[in-house]
């Protein structure tokens, strides 16, 4: 049986600490604030990133450098393992899946770069569900595959405070960000594949909370075998920006509606959050690959019950 190493990235929101508790190296992300590099988790916190975003900082996302990607791989075989799962943001979102694969060309198929269009809490679950798949004896090539076949088991929407971030970027016109301004309109976006897609708008907060509930209930029963709460098989996600209290309230609303599940709420990843900016809110679904069996210990720590 080979010994086979997860990689993932800062996108995930697994720290490089958290991830060198649980097995799983992470490589932090690269980004660049009024032309300096800072590196996610390294030497920008969530805290500075938005207090840079308040200052109205230029902030841009890049992908990790050729030379730190093959170090760390390289350091990973020095220390005894076989093969690498490598565990990148959705290829739709960023080239470094791309690049990756690239690179791994070079290792002789013992690096394997699984391109199943995750990011955020939905990327951070493929890269336990593929830990806990490597710790039950599949190579990195079948973990590989059945990450890529269940690449559709999984939803987010998200609904955004202020299309300021969006208007900046030229995603949206300022005649339309003042008219949402105006008329409280909330952009609802989601992510099912590969790219950051617009899914509907309403009027207010409480509306888009209600919509993107009962665009989880409609994924969960059509798309991924409905919710049993004696053997849930379904793992819930609540995601932010700078809005962990709202966060919170959002997944007790959650569990009214989805019984006896369990919640992981973190914060979206930089990547995304410069881009639409602080105040957000998402939930996330993932189908479990483990056939109903509970979390692994090294997340109920981490889970909000």
């Amino acid at each position: 049986m080979s010994k086979v190493a997860i990689v993932t990235d800062t996108n995930s929101g697994i720290t490089p600490e958290e991830g060198n508790s649980n097995g799983i190296f992470v490589l932090p992300m690269p980004f660049i604030v009024n032309d300096k590099e800072y590196l996610d988790c390294i030497n920008l916190s969530q805290t500075e990133f938005y207090r840079f975003l308040s200052q109205g900082a230029e902030v841009t996302t890049s992908q990790p450098a050729a030379g730190d990607v093959i170090s760390l791989w390289d350091k990973i075989f020095s220390e005894g393992y076989e093969e690498i799962v490598h565990i990148p943001m959705s290829s739709g979102l960023s080239g470094a899946c791309e690049s990756a694969s690239v690179y791994a060309s070079d290792y002789d198929g013992k690096v394997q770069v699984v391109n199943n269009q995750r990011i955020s809490v939905t990327q951070r679950q493929s890269a336990y569900d593929a830990k806990y798949l490597a710790d039950n004896g599949y190579s990195a090539s079948e973990i590989k595959e059945i990450l890529e076949n269940t690449r559709f088991d999984a939803s987010i929407y998200i609904t955004i405070d202020t299309l300021d971030y969006l208007k900046k970027g030229g995603r949206v016109t300022p005649a339309g960000a003042a008219l949402a301004k105006i008329l409280n309109l909330k952009p609802i976006l989601t992510i099912q594949g590969e790219k950051l897609d617009a899914y509907s708008k309403c009027r207010g907060l409480k509306q888009a909370k209600n919509i993107m509930i009962n665009a989880l209930k409609n994924d969960i029963e059509n798309r991924l075998g409905g919710y049993d709460p004696e053997n849930p098989s379904i793992w819930l996600q609540v995601a932010h920006s700078d809005n962990e209290a709202a966060a919170l309230e959002f997944a007790d609303e959650i569990r009214e509606v989805f019984p006896n599940c369990s919640i992981h709420v973190d914060a979206l990843p930089l990547s995304i959050s410069c881009h639409i900016g602080p105040g957000s809110l998402a939930i996330a679904c993932t189908k479990t690959i483990r056939d109903g069996q509970p979390y692994p210990a090294f997340q109920v720590q981490e889970l909000v019950s």
